[in-house]
């Protein structure tokens, strides 16, 4: 596997994977179970690649058997990195023999052509492209992947793929200027950046992509940078994005630690208890925890501004963010000092998750590379990967950390969920071919169509 070394033992430690990387089931399995509704066999094949902790197969499971008899009898194969198991995703398993089978398999994305038997009828994934470009080759990795697709998909088979929105831009080098006076965001631009830079796979290589870094109109080595003032960045977009999905990464990571004091509600009802959806604005549920290295007058203050609610506490939204961020920045200083609980959760957090690049698309890129890299699949009927329907393409904005980082930042980078159906189809198939594009014309620019049209129509 070329790229970075995947980082098998944080990846897999239950704290991850039974639990942070275990979230948001109905939003992982929505598209598998649109796809499996839409399959004309009596007994599909469907394949999920990084199951992680089960969560959308629990979803599945539970979407399958409150569908009475249509489509009870699924086989499902999951596809998992070599050394990766889940307690969580066992019992996800037996909750699924209740409606089909269910087999584990070991071994990576890129090589799923060798993983697989026969053809199947449905693949999902999630948050795959980063996975892949970050321990699968890079871009040229990332794009042999999309050729395998179409090869191990029966014609006329679904691929659901949901992943983070990337910002739109005509290209991720396109440089920026961001302004941090965030404490908490200044500790961490210190902290990431540079090793993100010297040890992650990344593409800002070229004297262009240089990251320049001003405090009081002088140039300041990003390493040493003082956390009480306000900071200037000029940079590509794409590392500002590398920062901002990374803080947010890591700020839930912390959270789930305890370290900040508290643990909040992530998942479930209670993560869910609006004051204005629309806006983002919540009210936080939590519990606290005993942090020995945090002051007490920090832990006093979020209890002091929250309300008790059965066995656990809760707080405004942005009340909580600002102590977060107070907390945090305190937990970063501590552990760049060598403090022992801190540093070791903060050198967890980097070794599993601070030198991967987060390399999803626009929807625009994404949906072009998967239309023209797919017809280059070597299967004889060729066959190109593109949403159907106009509905095959949603977005799903995260309220709750958009809120957040306009108050945190000027101008951040929007935070969302991209979900794509796309459907195997055969290039003999005119009229399906024809509604697919016309679907993608609502998403992709000219030059994008351009390319879509010249792929489908070569080798004619």
């Amino acid at each position: 596997m070329n790229g970075s070394k995947f980082a098998t033992e944080t990846k897999t430690d239950a704290g991850y994977l039974d639990v942070a990387a275990n979230a948001h089931g109905e939003e992982k399995g929505f598209l598998a179970y649109q796809a499996l509704q839409r399959v004309q066999s009596n007994r599909p094949k469907a394949v999920e690649i990084g199951p992680g902790g089960g969560s959308a197969v629990i979803f599945l499971a539970s979407q399958l058997a409150a569908n009475g008899s249509t489509h009870r009898d699924v086989d499902l194969t999951l596809v998992e990195v070599p050394g990766v198991v889940s307690a969580s995703l066992n019992e996800a398993m037996t909750e699924f023999r209740k409606v089909g089978t269910v087999d584990l398999v070991s071994g990576f994305a890129q090589d799923i052509a060798t993983l697989l038997p026969e053809p199947v009828d449905v693949i999902s994934a999630s948050a795959l492209l980063h996975e892949v470009y970050s321990y699968g080759g890079g871009y040229n990795g990332l794009h042999s992947m999309i050729r395998t697709i179409p090869t191990v998909l029966r014609p006329g088979g679904l691929f659901a793929y949901r992943d983070v929105y990337a910002v739109d831009g005509a290209s991720l080098h396109e440089r920026s200027v961001q302004t941090y006076a965030a404490r908490s965001w200044i500790q961490f631009l210190r902290m990431f950046l540079p090793q993100y830079l010297r040890e992650g796979t990344h593409p800002y290589h070229g004297a262009h992509d240089e990251v320049v870094t001003r405090q009081d109109s002088r140039i300041v080595p990003i390493g040493e940078l003082a956390t009480g003032t306000a900071v200037f960045v000029s940079a590509p977009v794409g590392i500002f994005r590398e920062v901002q999905r990374h803080y947010i990464t890591f700020r839930d990571h912390a959270w789930r630690s305890g370290a900040l004091g508290f643990v909040p509600f992530l998942d479930g009802q209670m993560a869910a208890d609006w004051i204005d959806a629309r806006t983002g604005h919540k009210r936080v549920h939590y519990r606290p925890t005993d942090a020995e290295w945090l002051p007490e007058s920090q832990k006093r203050m979020m209890l002091a501004l929250s309300e008790r609610y059965g066995d656990h506490f809760t707080v405004d939204g942005d009340i909580f963010d600002e102590c977060t961020d107070i907390a945090l920045s305190q937990f970063l200083a501590t552990a760049e000092r060598g403090g022992g609980e801190c540093r070791a959760i903060w050198e967890h957090w980097t070794t599993r998750e601070g030198r991967e690049t987060y390399a999803y698309m626009t929807l625009d890129a994404l949906l072009a590379a998967f239309a023209v890299s797919s017809t280059e699949a070597s299967r004889p009927d060729r066959t190109v990967l593109m949403p159907v329907q106009v509905s095959d393409v949603t977005q799903r904005d995260r309220g709750y950390y958009n809120r957040y980082l306009r108050r945190a930042l000027p101008n951040p980078l929007r935070d969302a969920k991209q979900l794509v159906l796309f459907s195997n189809v055969p290039l003999a198939d005119s009229d399906t071919l024809g509604r697919a594009m016309d679907s993608v014309q609502r998403w992709c620019s000219h030059a994008s169509l351009a390319r879509m049209y010249a792929a489908v129509n070569s080798g004619e």
